[in-house]
């Protein structure tokens, strides 16, 4: 049997976000999903798109703690949200909430 036909390599979402476009449909959908988790997830995924190195110049955020802020045990602060979102040509905006709906 080929070895070569049994070799998957990992997946990698960063990979397939190829334009600014790209990167806000993304973080738009994964925020519809209501879930912080997955919100620090696709800001990681998003900012290693960019570029850690790019996104660090620009937010004037250093590069290491660009990383740890964006793990998945990171926990990042609101200016460093701020600037991060301002780097990706985006803003941060507070709306009401849809009413759920109960059971």
């Amino acid at each position: 049997m080929d070895k070569s036909l049994l070799e998957l390599s990992k997946f990698e979402a960063a990979d397939y976000l190829q334009t600014e476009e790209d990167m806000r449909n993304y973080l738009d959908e994964v925020i519809s999903e209501n879930d912080p988790e997955a919100f620090l997830q696709a800001l990681n995924t998003v900012a290693r798109a960019r570029g850690m190195t790019k996104l660090s110049l620009e937010t004037g955020i250093p590069r290491e703690s660009l990383y740890q802020s964006l793990s998945p045990k990171g926990n990042p602060g609101f200016h460093t949200l701020w600037k991060i979102a301002r780097a990706l040509g985006c803003t941060l905006v507070m709306k009401k909430a849809p009413l759920e709906k109960s059971a």
